[in-house]
């Protein structure tokens, strides 16, 4: 990507609007790096798999029901 300049002004706003978009993606990071460990903190992979459990028991109950009373 090569851009041509007619002052110094101009670059140094060029370089001022890159800083930004660095230090916004910067924040991005971090925010999505507190999203991860918020999801994946211990409490929350237990609740998951406790209700993936709870979902496959009632399925095997039910099942066993089902198959009982044909």
């Amino acid at each position: 990507m090569s851009n041509s300049y007619n002052s110094f002004e101009e670059i140094n706003n060029q370089l001022k609007i890159l800083s930004l978009k660095k230090q916004i993606n910067k924040q991005h990071i971090k925010l999505n790096f507190q999203n991860s460990k918020t999801i994946f903190n211990v409490t929350n992979l237990k609740n998951e798999f406790k209700r993936a459990f709870q979902e496959q028991l009632l399925s095997y109950v039910i099942n066993n029901l089902l198959k009982r009373f044909r």
